[in-house]
């Protein structure tokens, strides 16, 4: 009886087709210009990822300043900050360093005096804990940079979780602090360098992203968020300020090798800080393979994994999100297991 029923389907289908007759030439044709236009996209999108990837430079910074103009580096005493401090200074940029440790600061200060002595650059520091949202920490610093021709912003700062957590477990102090941090302590920072920029028609905003808030990541989820708010307050921002001529970019990164991340050795998808800030720098504006606008992923493996996942299972599939979910409950199952071991040694 099954396959009387599974023959009379099939063959009403045929009959159904039979009556539609053959597929008209212009749809056939249409269709396969549909088809050759999405494959064309894909492929030019490929051709600009290798291209910035290995071929192109970003704009020159001298775009935005002449050497001797300043650099607000924020977040800048320990890893990706000290080392955009460092890679402007050897650019000819005065800077003003902003962090919460004032020794840490001090020290770094005199380094970069004492290496670039020959480029005559000057420093000033700003001792300041953002977790504390203090008003005065603000003030202070706007009257710091006031009346001096900065050119470039990093917005550097930020917080993680100390490991991967479930967000009902996350402790309240943790989540303030990082909303804290990474999203108001960069907007406030913004309010008062953004209108020197705008004042003098050029400028550069750079913000670090992350791949947390570029796709969502699971027992991350609120510094996932906070980078997420990040990255579509920077498209707001650099549309904002285009007739300025200020450019605003998100920097993207997966892992790195500093002190939040909690990798020590490098390796082909975890570049050490020098050398991604060295590309940040040198890839400033290279992200039209990308979904998101004014935004650039400068390191070569990361920017070919994010083209990977954008095109094939998509930023905000199941499968991603999965995936993120699976490798960060991994790194948690570690994480507790290593925080038992040394107990047990106490």
């Amino acid at each position: 009886m099954d396959k009387v029923l599974e023959s009379s389907y099939v063959g009403s289908i045929k009959s159904h087709v039979a009556q539609l007759g053959p597929i008209p030439q212009p749809v056939l044709v249409a269709f396969a210009g549909i088809g050759a236009l999405w494959l064309g996209s894909k492929l030019l999108s490929y051709l600009q990822l290798v291209m910035s990837a290995f071929v192109y430079s970003g704009h020159n910074l001298r775009k935005y300043g002449r050497a001797g103009s300043w650099a607000v580096v924020t977040g800048a005493s320990d890893g990706l900050g000290k080392e955009y401090a460092s890679q402007l200074a050897a650019k000819g940029f005065n800077l003003v360093l902003v962090s919460r440790t004032k020794s840490k600061l001090e020290s770094l200060a005199t380094e970069l005096e004492e290496k670039y002595h020959d480029k005559d650059i000057e420093i000033k520091i700003h001792a300041m804990d953002f977790a504390k949202d203090d008003d005065v920490d603000y003030e202070k610093l706007a009257d710091i940079v006031r009346g001096l021709d900065v050119a470039i912003l990093i917005n550097n700062v930020g917080q993680s979780h100390s490991i991967p957590v479930p967000f009902l477990e996350t402790p309240k102090e943790e989540l303030q602090d990082i909303v804290t941090i990474n999203c108001l302590g960069t907007l406030k920072i913004t309010q008062i360098v953004a209108p020197i920029l705008k004042q003098r028609k050029h400028g550069l905003i750079l913000t670090m992203g992350s791949f947390g808030g570029w796709t969502p990541t699971p027992y991350l989820a609120t510094y996932s968020g906070s980078k997420a708010f990040l990255q579509q307050w920077s498209n707001a921002l650099s549309s904002e300020l285009a007739d300025d001529h200020v450019d605003v970019y998100l920097v993207l990164s997966h892992l790195v090798t500093t002190a939040m991340s909690k990798v020590r050795r490098p390796s082909l998808l975890i570049p050490n800080a020098r050398n991604f800030v060295q590309a940040a720098l040198g890839k400033v504006g290279l992200g039209g393979y990308q979904t998101a606008p004014n935004t650039y992923t400068p390191w070569w493996s990361h920017s070919f994994m994010l083209w990977l996942i954008e095109n094939v299972p998509g930023v905000n599939s199941p499968v991603t999100i999965w995936y993120n979910k699976k490798m960060h409950l991994d790194i948690r199952r570690r994480a507790l297991r290593k925080q038992a071991r040394e107990a047990k040694k106490q």
